[in-house]
């Protein structure tokens, strides 16, 4: 008899199936045991009576310890008190493996130190479950947006010669002998893919050496980033708020139970449509200065506690735009109308949970681009061939960046971003 899912077990009603997976959970009340068995999709409680099974199945029952991997047979039934849920009359049960020592994480409380020791098997933990569950669920749609909309997926390089964001950030390594640095972005070279393909996006990890212990912030993070040929900044906010609409859409409808399970309000996201408020960042300074920062003024950048004011005056997402040039990076392009600014926009979450997406337009003059480069003191080598992409057919062009862990600490409601991806790389963690 093949192994059923527990997701499928709806389909087998009044039929004896077969599960395999592991022992979650346990408790015993005289005749019966009531085992609880995840698999890996789901979590199904089997019943077993003592007079549907022999003495040493009963007995054998009641002495399975926390996370014991097993095959249980036994017949489908709704469950009695939870709607929508099912669970098996036991008849058969074979253990294939027992623990060789007690479980670590038991249902008392553990340390966050602990637990992040531990983080390799805090994973089969139900909340921790449901987390990553969000969070495959965030990717698939941020693909199936992309993929909708004509993208073509373009992998950008892990090893890279130059600084994207800056080089106090970086990562260095040793490359066959020449110094080389971990991405912190797939930017620049979707910028040249663009050139190519019109539409572009890349996925993957990127890395800052940041000396930061905030809840925000991890070592190592993934992103999202597409680039748009012939876009401007407007285009771009429009962009990145479609995405975001989609994409908290698609959790709210594929993944209510885990959000239940995270204890999300799910009525807060529901305000998450598009079109989001836009303000500039002269306004946001404005904002500030009317609710508790006084001293806020033109030239500050924004950390969490202003990014957390500034949204929380809004039910969704804020875009704040146009933020002083010398606060941005050098490929931003200026804007015509006051050469100070950058056509740049981050998107602020609510709750605040800071900035998920930064973005804008990039300059596409050669000569301004060759400017920004020596006046950042940047290495002029390094970027040869992207000063190439304005050589040669240069055009305007916009794109931004979302990061995938924020994004599912908002959602799913977390308080810090390292239980947002499986093993997570921070300051003081590279390990497990």
């Amino acid at each position: 008899m093949d192994p059923v899912p527990i997701s499928k077990l709806k389909d087998h009603v009044g039929e004896t199936v077969t599960l395999q997976g592991w022992l979650y959970n346990k408790r015993s009340s005289g005749k019966l045991h009531f085992l609880e068995v995840r698999d890996g999709v789901g979590v199904c409680q089997g019943v077993v009576f003592k007079g549907n099974v022999s003495p040493e199945l009963f007995a054998a029952a009641d002495h399975l310890a926390q996370e014991t991997s097993l095959e249980v047979t036994g017949l489908v039934k709704e469950h009695g008190k939870i709607k929508g849920a099912f669970e098996l009359d036991v008849t058969g049960l074979r253990v294939i493996s027992a623990p060789v020592r007690e479980y670590p994480i038991t249902p008392k409380e553990h340390g966050t130190d602990f637990l992040m020791d531990h983080r390799h098997l805090w994973l089969r933990s139900r909340r921790q479950h449901a987390i990553v569950r969000v969070r495959h669920t965030i990717i698939k749609a941020v693909r199936d947006f992309f993929d909708g909309r004509d993208f073509t997926l373009v992998d950008a390089p892990i090893f890279t010669p130059n600084a994207c964001e800056g080089t106090s950030t970086l990562f260095q390594t040793d490359y066959h002998g020449e110094p080389a640095y971990l991405t912190q972005s797939g930017q620049l070279y979707m910028e040249a893919a663009a050139a190519a393909f019109g539409k572009v996006y890349c996925f993957g990890p990127t890395f800052r050496a940041e000396k930061s212990k905030t809840r925000r912030h991890l070592a190592e993070f993934w992103m999202v980033e597409p680039e748009v040929a012939f876009l401007d900044l407007d285009g771009d906010m429009r962009l990145a708020e479609d995405l975001l609409a989609y994409v908290v859409d698609r959790v709210l409808t594929t993944r209510t139970e885990e959000l239940k399970i995270c204890e999300r309000d799910a009525t807060k996201l529901e305000h998450v449509k598009a079109p989001f408020p836009r303000i500039t960042y002269a306004d946001a300074i404005q904002l500030l200065n009317e609710h508790g920062h006084p001293e806020a003024k033109v030239g500050d950048d924004f950390g969490g506690d202003e990014e957390t004011v500034i949204s929380s005056q809004f039910d969704r997402p804020v875009i704040v735009h146009r933020y002083p040039m010398e606060l941005k990076a050098f490929y931003f392009k200026h804007d015509a109308s006051d050469a100070s600014l950058a056509l740049n926009m981050d998107v602020l979450a609510p709750e605040g949970y800071g900035e998920i997406i930064g973005g804008g337009q990039r300059e596409d003059s050669l000569e301004k681009l060759e400017a920004a480069i020596e006046a950042h003191k940047l290495p002029r080598i390094a970027f040869e061939w992207y000063l190439d992409l304005r050589r040669y057919g240069t055009f305007p062009h916009a794109g931004f960046g979302l990061g995938i862990e924020r994004t599912v600490a908002w959602l799913c409601g977390l308080g810090h971003v390292r239980e947002t991806i499986p093993f997570p790389r921070m300051l003081n963690r590279l390990a497990p």
